[in-house]
């Protein structure tokens, strides 16, 4: 009879919670929304939020506050996530360096991007080209393959920092390919395109946004789309894997949640951030600053595809010995 009473007020506990959990969408949003973005302010990703932040705010009937955390790689503004209350009033806008790529490079993290953060959706790509001087005299991948093959000296790349996604796509282009390029690390893109402009260096994969300025300038040449498909707002490149079958990476931009966040509140944010994104105004702002709308279709896909991520990314970094400490 104990054992029955027990079994009954299980069910009824449970019955509650699903409930609870089940009506929390019903009163959420009550209050401001905060969006932690992990860059400084102008760049591609805070321009990317900047683009849904006033939608989303109309749509949901209330004020997005978009607070720009940078530092240590973007995995200041994970981590400030990662230990915020699970209430849908805290949102992180993240690439794979702070998600997939960190616990691969650095150690000592603060937060555990599996534990303490759960995935809502991906929004956008933030489209890399591969980017080289335009007196080297070379107008395609084809071109760069046969100049690279034939060069006596020494092949220098450059990228945004050791660890950053421009240096692991290069390293997965190395590792492709199988020619040996010497590694250049900058303190951002725009100081590698500066050097890749006068010469210096001979090719970058970095992302469109830090390249833009130079490419107008016509001292840098953009040969193809790291993405596995050709960009619309970037109709003449063709996308590298077209070259090089099996080259292509994604340099995403995706919400998270803190964990113990409600399913149903990740569900109203997943359909309300899906229709803001879909606004023509959205897409052209993000085009504008290098980005291309791209949405998960379920947040089971975009789970889905962190892991398969996080499996191609320790294959690159354990074959190249790359560390961010």
């Amino acid at each position: 009879m104990l054992k029955h009473i027990k079994f009954i007020a299980l069910l009824a506990g449970l019955a509650l919670f699903f409930c609870a959990n089940g009506h929390a969408a019903d009163k959420y949003p009550s209050k401001p929304i905060r969006i932690v973005i992990p860059f400084p302010a102008a760049g591609a990703l805070d321009s990317a939020v900047r683009a849904i932040g006033d939608p989303l705010g109309e749509k949901l009937k209330q004020t997005i506050i978009l607070d720009n955390k940078p530092g240590a790689g973007s995995r200041l503004g994970a981590e400030i996530v990662a230990n915020s209350p699970g209430d849908g009033y805290t949102l992180l806008i993240a690439t794979p360096a702070s998600t997939t790529m960190a616990p691969l490079l650095v150690s000592s993290l603060n937060y555990s991007p599996d534990k303490d953060l759960l995935p809502l959706m991906r929004v956008a790509e933030i489209v890399n080209v591969m980017v080289v001087p335009t007196n080297r005299g070379i107008n395609s991948v084809s071109e760069f393959l046969t100049w690279a093959k034939n060069r006596k000296e020494p092949i220098k790349y450059g990228s945004s920092g050791i660890g950053s996604a421009d240096h692991l796509v290069a390293e997965f282009f190395k590792q492709t390919t199988g020619l040996d390029l010497i590694h250049v690390p900058y303190k951002g893109g725009g100081l590698a395109m500066i050097d890749l402009a006068s010469g210096d260096i001979d090719v970058s994969f970095t992302t469109y946004a830090a390249a833009s300025a130079v490419l107008s300038s016509g001292k840098i040449k953009a040969l193809a789309v790291l993405t596995s498909t050709r960009q619309k707002f970037l109709p003449n490149l063709p996308a590298i894997n077209e070259t090089i079958p099996g080259l292509s990476i994604s340099n995403w931009a995706g919400f998270f949640t803190p964990k113990n966040t409600p399913l149903s509140i990740r569900e109203k944010l997943f359909k309300d951030i899906t229709e803001v994104s879909k606004n023509p105004d959205v897409r052209a702002k993000e085009n504008q600053a290098g980005l291309e709308v791209n949405l998960s279709t379920s947040i089971a896909e975009f789970e889905k595809d962190l892991a398969d991520e996080k499996r191609r990314w320790s294959k690159i970094i354990k074959e190249a010995n790359i560390t961010a400490e």
